[in-house]
């Protein structure tokens, strides 16, 4: 049987990032909805899997991505990454499309009312994010840091507030199926930010900049539940044998 069947999307796009491309092309989630199997997106999608599997393959023969091995890093590394890469990306970028957003609720709202819902989404998932990371960097990621510090230095840890890694990252993924499915609400209001006949370039920009800001989403939530809550699971589990 081949391997890569019995695999699920998150592991197959977390050993190799440019199977990500073929995910994306189907639309197929696999940051928050990863731990689905090839076959049964295949079958959901009805996607002829053989022709998948080829896709994927042709994606693996490309040039290697920019983006680094994430698989390969230590935890408090990938920790690191994601703070000051993507909490930091969505903290700069949540101000400037509140404020486009709103512009073009008030100019171009009477002509284009899908803009009220994607502004409305879109602060709902602001105002989540915002404590969501804070959650992350305050509770989880201290944890796990502590993990990762307690295997390199032989110490024991004391059994943390909530019990067990997998509590608060069972939160952590809830939040970020709530987080993926408004941005499918927002790509769906905006017909996959396509901007309308009559867009003002302040409307084309603000639908580029969503459009980059979901991309960034998927990425994040993708090193989160495909890498690096898996492997804290483990770690806690390796460290609980000792």
């Amino acid at each position: 049987m081949n391997p890569t069947m019995e695999k699920t999307v998150g592991q197959l796009v977390a050993e190799d990032y440019r199977t990500a491309q073929v995910f994306k092309n189907h639309k197929i989630d696999f940051c928050c909805k990863g731990n689905r199997t090839l076959q049964e997106v295949a079958a959901h999608k009805n996607l002829d899997f053989e022709v998948l599997l080829q896709e994927l393959g042709e994606a693996r023969k490309e040039s290697q991505s920019d983006l680094p091995d994430f698989n390969t890093w230590p935890l408090d590394l990938l920790i690191d990454y994601i703070e000051k890469k993507h909490h930091r990306y969505v903290e700069e970028r949540i101000p400037i499309l509140k404020q486009y957003l709103n512009k073009l609720c008030q100019v171009h709202g009477s002509n284009h009312p899908e803009l009220y819902g994607i502004f409305e989404h879109f602060t709902a998932s602001a105002g989540e994010l915002a404590m969501h990371m804070k959650k992350e960097e305050l509770i989880l990621f201290p944890h796990i840091r502590k993990m990762v510090q307690g295997q390199t230095q032989g110490e024991e840890l004391d059994r943390p507030h909530f019990d067990t890694v997998k509590n608060p990252i069972r939160m952590m993924m809830e939040e970020h199926d709530n987080e993926g499915e408004r941005f499918r609400k927002i790509a769906k209001l905006s017909g996959d930010y396509t901007p309308p006949d009559d867009a003002c370039n302040t409307y084309r920009v603000t639908y580029s900049l969503l459009q980059e800001f979901e991309g960034d989403l998927h990425r994040h939530i993708h090193l989160e539940n495909n890498i690096l809550f898996p492997k804290a699971e483990a770690l806690e589990k390796k460290l609980s044998q000792n």
